[in-house]
């Protein structure tokens, strides 16, 4: 009998894990306890992994501590996400699943170096669509995320730093997302959330405490298809300052020593930002940034000058759906399959093609960070021609001179900073 392929999404998968794991390294011990919750009057744990056929469980830190190679590492009583508990689950939905946990602890990821000022995080598919900080407030943060990349975000993750606001719920409330995750929830914001019965609203208090997440390091762990484990420290950004950039600056084999412009404070702000954005995005990747929040992200790329194109693509691409939404209440796709057999909505999808030319995608004033060195200059000359004002990234290229130059040709000329780091996320 052929299933159901929508009732397998609904189906719980009961897995057969262990209720404790535990981890030898040497003589240092990890006890990890599985994480279940009684939800309409049923235990259970995750609803599946990463696909509905994959069981799956959620284990949380319990016991034990390491001390390899002298570093700070995380310990029990630090869990965020894998801390959940039935009462931080003011609305479970349809429970969640692997992916849906794993997108929240990536927006922990990312805002963990964002935790000055309020912020947002949109993800899917445990990268982030959209991201955004603002004095204003979380609602501001998160409305200027969700126009970064409004298709994108349906059906996303919403993290912020800072308690859920009215502003912010009255967003997630008119457009369709999966889970919300907060610090706290201002009064009346869960009864405006619950009218969308299937959302996921989770309460962790960890994520109005993020700054503690960068004085140490996690035990990070990969499998390998052939059932092998590959253990390392976990990723921690030293750009937490934007005085902690290092000036662009190479000699080539000739002796000849290029320097670049230095970033105005402005543009140093908005590096730092997609700094810690690019933390969370899977490599080779890119990100445009400008005034606090996300324009566009090129993500997964094979090739450092195709990241660079794909996230210019993207730009164009959002750029001319924000105009199509906002001006004819229709995606660019619906307005471009309906003017083929309508001549005014195929004048008016011209002229949103002209005004998107015109404006390059939105581009122009932003700044670019890379997860990797330019290997060639391509890269940057790529997303030079959008308009960019500023550059970050890591620097140690045999090409560092040609790219450095190729910054200073331009008119006017535009600021590079080296990260002294490489943010690469597989």
């Amino acid at each position: 009998m052929t299933r159901d392929l929508k009732a397998m999404y609904r189906d719980v998968q009961k897995d057969a894990f262990p209720d404790t794991m535990t981890i030898l390294l040497g003589e240092e011990k990890l006890v990890y306890r599985k994480r279940t919750w009684t939800l309409d009057g049923e235990r259970k744990g995750l609803r599946y992994g990463e696909n509905p056929d994959q069981p799956a469980a959620l284990y949380e830190l319990a016991e034990g501590g390491i001390t390899c190679g002298g570093l700070r590492w995380r310990g029990p009583g630090q869990g965020i996400v894998s801390a959940l508990t039935e009462a931080q689950m003011i609305q479970a939905g349809k429970h969640p699943g692997k992916t849906n946990l794993t997108d929240v602890d990536n927006g922990a990821n990312i805002l963990q170096y964002l935790t000055e000022r309020p912020a947002a995080v949109i993800l899917k598919h445990n990268n982030p669509c959209g991201a955004a900080w603002a004095d204003e407030g979380v609602g501001t943060a998160l409305e200027r995320a969700f126009w970064c990349d409004r298709i994108a975000a349906f059906g996303g993750a919403v993290v912020t730093n800072r308690p859920f606001t009215r502003e912010a719920a009255d967003m997630v409330a008119a457009n369709y997302f999966e889970v919300v995750a907060a610090p706290a929830f201002e009064e009346g914001v869960v009864d405006i959330l619950k009218g969308r019965k299937n959302l996921r609203i989770m309460e962790l208090p960890g994520l109005g405490r993020l700054d503690e997440l960068t004085e140490s390091a996690f035990l990070d762990i990969k499998s390998l298809a052939d059932g092998g484990i590959v253990v390392q420290k976990s990723f921690v950004n030293r750009i937490l300052r934007d005085e902690d950039f290092l000036p662009a600056q190479a000699t080539d084999k000739s002796g000849l020593t290029v320097t670049a412009r230095a970033p105005s404070p402005a543009e140093l702000a908005d590096l730092r930002f997609a700094w810690a954005v690019e933390a969370g995005v899977t490599s080779n990747s890119v990100i445009y940034a400008r005034n606090g929040a996300t324009v566009a992200i090129g993500t997964g790329e094979q090739d450092r000058v195709g990241c660079v194109e794909l996230a210019s693509h993207k730009a164009y691409t959002k750029y001319a759906d924000v105009l199509a939404f906002r001006e004819q209440g229709l995606s660019l796709y619906e307005l471009q399959q309906k003017a083929a057999t309508d001549a005014a909505l195929r004048e008016a999808l011209e002229d949103i093609e002209r005004r998107t030319r015109e404006a390059r995608g939105g581009l122009p004033g932003s700044v670019l960070v890379s997860d990797g060195f330019f290997p060639f200059r391509d890269g940057v000359d790529a997303a030079m021609k959008h308009g960019i004002t500023a550059i970050a990234q890591p620097g140690g290229s045999l090409r560092d001179t040609e790219v450095i130059m190729a910054c200073n040709e331009v008119e006017p000329q535009v600021a590079m900073v080296f990260t002294g780091q490489r943010s690469f996320k597989h």
